[in-house]
């Protein structure tokens, strides 16, 4: 038989091509771009909060159907087995009857129902309200983290186009210091004129460096937040939406709160535990009325006794009314009062929060578009004052002092540009928030 040749070499192939069509997914996915709804949606699907929220539902309305099934009858079963010492019989009249049998058997069924109880109504509507607010509450928790992510994504956005704009600074600083020493080799600059463009290049070159780290900073944080670091590898898609929405002008103030107010998932979640707060109020006084109820059991045995019957059933009713229990209920009920108090001035704090953050997101998208304006103006004139100032050092009008001057005026200015465009991102971002929007200006769902 002939030998393989090589077996090791061609594994070693097979095992590599293996390994490559295996990591082919994995490199896409990590160069793929990264869109903010793309973000906002990994967020909601891995992150532990949005997966808490749903949990939190979960529970609110097992609460509810805990409170729902004492309006329903219970079944008991209970099933007897004994064994004896001795067995009894006796005779009556002309028949024998077992009183007690070696193996006595007996299986017994137990229905009850409760058909009238106020307490128990008022609770379930206040277990009903509670839900509801959980409800809200869960639903507000996952919108928030879309904002959080939104925030987050703009962040890092942000960054990456510093980063890109030191690279601009640096290889520009560099240009200007090959041109320095050429002009310096050639007689027709100074050694001043080297100095600064090397102090200029190393200014430039630390300052790419520190913001190399805030940008890995930031897409740490964004990935946390996704649970899929390997998503934020790649680019991320600029969301011109945001930026396009936030120039648009707004409405009237007043009309924007009322908006809020009857969308704030948590005004509304505060709004039902009020309700139920009542709705708790109300249960101790509702101690004086009776509750009603009735039963039934059936019997069944292997030891007839002696009626000489095995089976046996009864039916019955329940009138309970508790008429002094110590004026227990009646601090309940100032307790009660109390919460429920209490629970309607967090209401009145949440409407007049609203109302002040939506004025403030106002205010603040206002300032933020003047200071965009401002910065894109700043930023035209210092990239023509940068322009113009390379050709006169190219013609040696200008010194290199000046050229460098330029070169970090047009990074500021461009820096400025970044931070304002993001920072309107940003305002417009808490607009959303405070109108009680997701980020992409929907009604959250309920």
């Amino acid at each position: 038989m002939p030998e393989n040749p090589r077996p090791g070499r061609t594994s070693r192939f097979v095992s590599a091509a293996l390994g490559l069509i295996l990591a082919l997914p994995l490199l896409s996915a990590q160069e793929r771009p990264l869109s903010l709804d793309e973000a906002v949606r990994l967020a909601l699907e891995r992150n532990e909060r949005a997966l808490a929220a749903h949990q939190d539902i979960a529970a609110a309305n097992a609460r509810v159907a805990q409170a729902r099934s004492f309006f329903l009858p219970s079944l008991n079963s209970t099933s007897t087995y004994t064994r004896r010492a001795f067995e009894v019989r006796r005779l009556v009249g002309d028949t024998e009857v077992v009183i007690s049998r070696f193996n006595a058997l007996s299986e017994t069924l137990t229905l009850s129902q409760t058909l009238f109880d106020a307490r128990s109504m008022t609770s379930l509507a206040a277990v009903r309200a509670q839900r509801n607010a959980d409800v809200a509450a869960a639903e507000e928790s996952r919108r928030q983290l879309a904002f959080e992510v939104s925030q987050a994504f703009l962040a890092t956005l942000g960054t990456t186009q510093v980063r890109e704009a030191s690279a601009r600074r640096f290889a520009f600083a560099g240009q200007n210091l090959d041109a320095a020493k050429a002009r310096f080799s050639a007689g027709l600059a100074s050694v001043n004129d080297v100095t600064r463009a090397e102090l200029e290049y190393a200014t430039a070159e630390v300052g790419l460096t520190q913001v190399k780290g805030q940008v890995e900073t930031s897409s740490l944080q964004l990935g946390n937040l996704l649970d899929a670091p390997e998503a934020v590898r790649g680019p991320l898609v600029v969301p011109e939406f945001l930026i396009e929405a936030a120039s648009a002008e707004a409405a009237d103030a007043d009309a924007l709160i009322e908006e809020a107010l009857a969308r704030r998932l948590d005004v509304g979640s505060l709004r039902w535990i009020a309700s139920s707060q009542r709705a708790l109020a109300k249960v101790p006084m509702l101690g004086f009325l009776p509750s009603l109820g009735i039963s039934g059991r059936y019997s069944l045995t292997n030891e007839p006794a002696f009626n000489n019957r095995n089976w046996n059933w009864s039916l019955g009713a329940t009138l309970n009314w508790t008429l002094f229990d110590g004026l227990t209920r009646f601090g309940q009920r100032r307790e009660q009062k109390a919460l429920a108090a209490l629970a309607d001035l967090d209401v009145q704090a949440a409407v007049r929060r609203v109302d002040l953050e939506v004025r403030n997101a106002l205010v603040s998208m206002s300032s933020q578009r003047a200071s965009l304006k401002q910065a894109n103006t700043a930023y035209e004139i210092a990239k023509k004052n940068a322009a113009e100032t390379t050709e006169l050092y190219r013609q040696g009008l200008a010194s290199a002092l000046q050229v460098a001057d330029a070169n970090v005026s047009l990074f500021e200015a461009e820096v400025a540009l970044v931070q304002e465009r993001y920072g309107l991102g940003v305002a417009f971002l808490n607009l959303e928030a405070a109108l009680g929007l997701d980020p992409f200006g929907k009604e959250p769902r309920q």
